[in-house]
């Protein structure tokens, strides 16, 4: 399934509830998303967390590239995204940067809930910049999931100092620019733009700065990484940021971003099934109630009602109002 066929039906972009098409593809993408929290777990005692980010970026890059160019996209002609490739590229970059610190600082089982502040944040932005308006309902479905996330998790209130309250900030920082991204993506010249050349801005921008952050932070590589750190490193650049996130983009074009977002809500229950699956966490019955929650939450965010049409447009089709492309650009 690609995400072409699922995301421009018809020529034109799609509003109201996500197509079944859509669905699976985001329920494929947080599946995979979920894993890669194992994946980074994994890789730790051979690879530092900031240096994975920096190396993953390193090797989804070419990904990007060849995909590209098989494609026929013109990574370097003049289309007027620069700003905003670039701008989004500072965002994500930082926002693994936030991320990544903060985990030094608070417990994963805290930043994990923290992180999925995301969707509040594009439902907000989308609301503000893009014009998307979200039912009560929907805004109700929105917090059952988030409730849904914070009972599977659980949040430790044991030992919680400044530092911890720190960490938190952070990580809800790095869910913020996580937002930010997505609302750029959608809400400005980037939308016209194909999915490998706006995640190519990003990716491109994150090697640098990642690659800082780490040395900074004194990670090093203390010996060679072994067979399963590199086929780790291996799926986290090519399947991980090389293609979900290309994906994702994709979708982000086209569909509301705050429901595409809502469904972010899965991937820590994935997360939570990788770990009992992989690394024989346990698997208690709150989380059968937490998976209940979440998804009563996604279907009333994504049930049909009178809700205001999405208003970001793909190729071909009409252009935001000048409302929301000037908020966004006045940000770039």
């Amino acid at each position: 399934m690609s995400a072409k066929n699922v995301v421009s039906s018809a020529g034109r972009p799609l509003s109201g509830p996500l197509s079944p098409g859509a669905i699976a593809l985001m329920l494929m993408l947080c599946f995979s998303w979920g894993f890669t929290q194992i994946a980074v777990k994994l890789a730790l005692p051979d690879i530092p967390p900031i240096l994975q980010a920096t190396i993953r970026s390193m090797g989804a890059l070419p990904v990007l590239l060849i995909v590209g160019w098989l494609r026929g996209v013109k990574f370097f002609e003049r289309d007027g995204t620069l700003a905003a490739g670039l701008f989004a590229g500072l965002l994500f970059s930082f926002e693994f940067v936030l991320i990544f610190r903060g985990l030094l600082l608070t417990p994963a089982s805290r930043a994990v809930v923290f992180l999925y502040t995301a969707p509040f944040f594009v439902a907000l932005g989308s609301y503000q910049v893009l014009g998307e308006r979200l039912s009560l309902s929907q805004w109700a479905g929105l917090g059952l999931s988030f409730l849904g996330v914070a009972l599977a998790i659980g949040v430790p209130q044991a030992d919680v100092d400044a530092k911890v309250l720190l960490g938190d900030l952070m990580v809800v920082g790095g869910g913020a620019l996580w937002a930010a991204t997505t609302i750029i993506a959608k809400g400005t010249r980037l939308r016209f733009a194909a999915p490998e050349k706006a995640l190519g801005y990003q990716v491109a921008l994150s090697i640098p700065i990642l690659g800082l952050a780490a040395w900074l932070s004194g990670e090093t590589l203390t010996r060679f990484p072994g067979p399963l750190a590199l086929s780790l490193m291996a799926y986290q650049a090519i399947w991980v940021v090389g293609t979900t996130f290309t994906h994702w983009f994709a979708l982000v074009k086209t569909y509301s971003a705050s429901k595409l977002s809502a469904f972010s809500f899965i991937t820590p229950l994935f997360g939570v099934l990788a770990s009992y699956l992989i690394m024989h966490d346990a698997l208690t019955p709150v989380f059968g109630a937490a998976a209940v929650l979440v998804m009563a939450g996604l279907y009333l965010v994504n049930r049909p009602g009178p809700v205001a049409e999405d208003v970001a447009r793909a190729p071909g089709a009409q252009p935001v109002p000048a409302k929301a492309e000037s908020a966004i650009r006045s940000r770039v």
